[in-house]
């Protein structure tokens, strides 16, 4: 699979359709600096935005693929393969947004833990001071690392999948 290759021909459809790489990333809920990275082969989109690309050309996923216009038209079979393998990476990003609930749960008792540590007189010494230093490092640590991959965007992006998904 030639990413630069692929990368042209998207760039050739989006100008066919004579339509500008914002355009484009507005019909598919992404930013232009991601369609540009697709046509230059840098990035490759994702496979359920491939089929909507696909869609939204009229062309064979499998011409994207090859980066090159066939005849023939893609067949249900392979489209629906290729739907299962979206919805098997969509169920694997769902068990890591779980993973990531727990470290937010986690992340608030080292934190509960903390607060109330720094109320209670009788809690002192080397031993509390090192509980309340973790405390802090691995609450903060899994908030930031929560909040980066979980952020407003990374919704959009499986939302706009599972109705993609869900509308096929």
């Amino acid at each position: 699979m030639d990413q630069q290759k692929i990368g042209t021909f998207l760039k050739d459809l989006r100008k066919e359709r004579n339509i500008t790489q914002e355009q484009l990333a507005e019909q598919m809920n992404v930013s232009r600096r991601t369609v540009s990275r697709w046509e230059t082969g840098s990035n490759m989109p994702d496979l359920d935005i491939l089929i909507e690309i696909s869609e939204y050309y009229d062309v064979d996923l499998r011409e994207i693929l090859n980066g090159e216009r066939k005849d023939e038209q893609m067949d249900k079979e392979m489209k629906e393969t290729v739907l299962m393998v979206a919805d098997f990476s969509n169920e694997e990003k769902a068990k890591i947004m779980k993973r990531l609930h727990i470290m937010f749960i986690v992340a608030l008792v080292f934190l509960t833990f903390l607060l109330v540590s720094l109320f209670v007189d009788s809690w002192e010494g080397p031993f509390m001071d090192f509980m309340q230093g973790m405390s802090i490092g691995i609450g903060y640590g899994m908030i930031i690392v929560g909040a980066i991959i979980t952020s407003k965007y990374a919704k959009q992006i499986r939302d706009f999948k599972m109705r993609l998904i869900h509308k096929l």
